[in-house]
Order: structure tokens, then C-alpha cells, then sequence
């Protein structure tokens, strides 16, 4: 039953499974959860033993794992923003990885690789705190312990309908690897849809750094946002020039007077994902009509257009008021909308 091409030998199983998910966690959008499935499957038959499948995803996601770990310390956050400009998917998004990690710590890297938008950004943007490389190295084995053991079991437990599945398509005249990419493409076309769906929308509320310039000029010049997390705040003290303060997180709606004039709102370089979860938490706050700075202050900034520093006393509150619950350093206060 289980003979190259219809199904992978036992001598490359192990080997299949460690590409497979390696070049997963590097970021191509090739799911390695039916290698891992088809890996314990071959486990349950004693084609191979299940502390090597599992020991090949581990191993093949930390490797990863440690390389997008060191980039995101050497290049830091514009390398994170340029992850999320070219991810296909809408749920990868910087600002609730961080709010993820502010908030649980070194921890969260145990459920990552199951939670949307946290398993590609997750190591790179550890990278780019004082996070210690050996607690990291320690919550990323066990995540990568729980998140194998969970498709490898699942595909153990699965071996009989699998079986009857590569028969199947053993009998139309496939392989598995045929299979393999059906699967591959479905991911890949439904992921674009998505985004180019999305972008149709997004195309209506962006605005360039060139008109907001326009705008900032004119009689009638918009109230501008800084919704960047304060974390990212405290390590770059500066904003748009006359911008305002504006914790996304926190219930305290805007001043009516604030909501008569027209409203643009920034973050750092936010893709589909964040401009997508801004405007949501606005409308939560009752500003409906608002729009998204393209490429965010990065973006601003590339142009040559003015920033100016904070002021000084939310500079204070962040020094008075940051704390460390054991999230390596991390920055936890909630700056409040500042004037």
C-alpha cells in the first residue's frame, strides 16, 4: 500500500516532515499540518517511530524560530513591518503580537503556532526585546513540543480514514505529493482572495502622507491619531506634528468637540491586518468617519514631512510608570489620550 509516489518512504519520512515544516516557519505560505498528519499516520502503520516525526517538526522549528529570532534583533522592528506587508494572511498583524506578548510574556510562545496572525511574527518580534535567547529558546521548544504532538497524534489517530485517502487518490491516478499541492493551492488562492478583496475596501479609507501634508494646510486641517502601542511610544519619543495621544485599548471615548473635524489616524506602518482592528476599536469609540495614514508614520517620515517630540510629560508617566511583570522589560503602562 504504501509505495513512492503514492505515499513518502519510511527512509524520507522523517525528512519530509523537517522540510516541510521548515520551510513553514520561515514564513512560505505552505501548511506543513497535512505532512505532520501523514507523518503520524505513518507512525501509527510502523513505518516510522513518532519520537522522529516529532523530533524532526521541533527541530525544523527551532531552527526557524532562531533565525527569525536573531534578524528581528538585528533589524528590529521595520523588519517586522515588512513580515506583515507580505504575509497573505490578514490576521498577521504586529500590534496584537505585541499587546499578546505585553501581556502574557515568553509564555504565549507555548500556544503561538496555534493562535492566527502570533505564529509567523512571534520569534522576530521577541527578538526585538531584551527577552534572554535561552527563555526564549526554552518557551519555543515547548511550544513546537505541544503544537507537533497535537497534528502527529491527530494523524495517528486518523490513520484509517488517511489510508482510505491516499487510496483514493491512488485510484485516480495521483499522489500524495498531488494531494499536497491541491492543498498548497487552496490555501494560496483563498489567502490572496481574501486580501485582494480587502484592499478593494481599504483603498476607500487610506489616505498618502502627501494629501494628509495637503490637508494639514488647508482651512480645515483633520485631528490626527497616534494609535501606536505605548511600547513602541517610549522607544521612539516623537509624532506627527501636532498629533494627539490615543490609547485604542482603553473604553474613555473621544471628546465630542474632537469627533467635528475630520479625523486621520496613524500607527506604525500598519498593513491590512492593523488598519483593519484600528478602525474597528474607532468605530467602538464612535468616530465612523476616519482615515488610515498609508505606511503610518515609517511611512511620514520617508517623506520628509515634520515630526516633533512627545511631550514631556507623557515622557514622565512612562518612566514613573512602566513596569516589568516578567516580560523581559516590556512596557505595560496605558497612555491615556494626551493633549
Amino acid at each position: 500500500m504504501w509505495h513512492f509516489p503514492v505515499a513518502i518512504p519510511p527512509s524520507l519520512g522523517v525528512w519530509a516532515v523537517f522540510m516541510s515544516v521548515l520551510v513553514t516557519q520561515l514564513g512560505l505560505p505552505i501548511p506543513a499540518a497535512p505532512m505532520l498528519i501523514l507523518g503520524g499516520t505513518m507512525a501509527a502503520m510502523g513505518q516510522t517511530s513518532y519520537a522522529s516525526v516529532i523530533g524532526a517538526a521541533v527541530c525544523a522549528t527551532l531552527l526557524a524560530d532562531s533565525l527569525w529570532f536573531f534578524t528581528g534583533r538585528t533589524y528590529g522592528r521595520r523588519l517586522l513591518n515588512q513580515l506583515v506587508r507580505f504575509s497573505l494572511s490578514l490576521d498577521t498583524t504586529v500590534r496584537v503580537a505585541r499587546n499578546t506578548y505585553e501581556r502574557y510574556g515568553a509564555p504565549i510562545l507555548t500556544v503561538a503556532k496555534f493562535l492566527p496572525g502570533l505564529g509567523l511574527i512571534s520569534a522576530p518580534l521577541l527578538g526585538t526585546t531584551p527577552i534572554n535567547v535561552g527563555v526564549f529558546l526554552l518557551w519555543d521548544f515547548v511550544g513546537a513540543m505541544l503544537w507537533a504532538s497535537v497534528w502527529v497524534i491527530g494523524g495517528a489517530a486518523l490513520d484509517d480514514q488517511i489510508v482510505q485517502l491516499v487510496l483514493l487518490v491512488r485510484h485516480h491516478g495521483g499522489t500524495i505529493f498531488d494531494a499536497f499541492a491541491a492543498i498548497f493551492l487552496a490555501v494560496l488562492v483563498y489567502r490572496y482572495v481574501r486580501r485582494w478583496q480587502f484592499r478593494r475596501w481599504l483603498a476607500h479609507i487610506r489616505i498618502s502622507p502627501d494629501q494628509l501634508d495637503e490637508l494639514m494646510k488647508s482651512n480645515e486641517p483633520p485631528l490626527i491619531l497616534d494609535a501606536r502601542p505605548h511600547g513602541i511610544r517610549a522607544k521612539e519619543s516623537h509624532r506627527i506634528a501636532g498629533a494627539q495621544l490615543l490609547d485604542l485599548d482603553s473604553p474613555e471615548p473621544l471628546h465630542p468637540e474632537l469627533l467635528k473635524r475630520p479625523i486621520v489616524v496613524y500607527c506604525v506602518c500598519p498593513n491590512e491586518a492593523t488598519a483593519k482592528r484600528i478602525i474597528a476599536q474607532l468605530h467602538r469609540k464612535n468616530i465612523h468617519h476616519v482615515k488610515a495614514l498609508k505606511g503610518g508614520l515609517d511611512a511620514w517620515e520617508k517623506r520628509g514631512y515634520p515630526v516633533e517630540p512627545l511631550p514631556p510629560d507623557f515622557e514622565t508617566a512612562m518612566a514613573h510608570m512602566a513596569e516589568d511583570e516578567g516580560n523581559e522589560g516590556e512596557y505595560t503602562v496605558r497612555a491615556r489620550l494626551a493633549k
